[in-house]
């Protein structure tokens, strides 16, 4: 099996959500390679059987600029044979909180095998860990079978 985490992060906390989500996959024995966004060899994206996809908002509920190519190429990619989750930190302050997160999960719900997604209001706090050990629970309990 061939896992990525694929992330962007601007002001490094949803960089730490994907480092947490990276190591709860670690432990369960998972090979994972740790990417982000802008080190991505997008021809990859197919040989991949599993992809969580980190992601802070911008804006008003807008995808980040460096995720835009990323969007566009699981739009147009033969992605249904990968499992994926999405992840994002955001502040509930604004109105479309975690926007960018929403935007992927229904793209990826058309396009893919979409397990299972995870918000986390700003930093990454202990308490959260138990639902990043959910979302990895989640993301590889829904391998599509071939």
């Amino acid at each position: 099996m061939k896992a990525a985490i694929i992330y962007t992060s601007i002001t490094g906390n949803t960089e730490a959500l994907a480092e947490e989500i990276y190591q709860g996959m670690i432990s369960k024995g998972i090979e994972v390679d740790f990417i982000p966004v802008d080190d991505l060899d997008y021809d990859m994206l197919p040989s991949y059987d599993v992809i969580a996809i980190g992601t802070y908002t911008w804006d008003n509920g807008d995808l980040p600029m460096e995720m835009e190519d990323l969007f566009t190429a699981f739009e147009e990619m033969d992605m249904k044979h990968v499992t994926t989750g999405v992840f994002g930190t955001g502040d509930s302050f604004y109105p479309y909180y975690c926007g960018a997160v929403n935007l992927f999960r229904d793209m990826l719900f058309v396009h893919t095998n979409l397990a299972v997604t995870l918000k986390v209001e700003l930093t990454p706090q202990v308490s959260d860990s138990k639902r990043c050990e959910k979302f990895c629970d989640r993301l590889m309990g829904q391998l599509v079978t071939a």
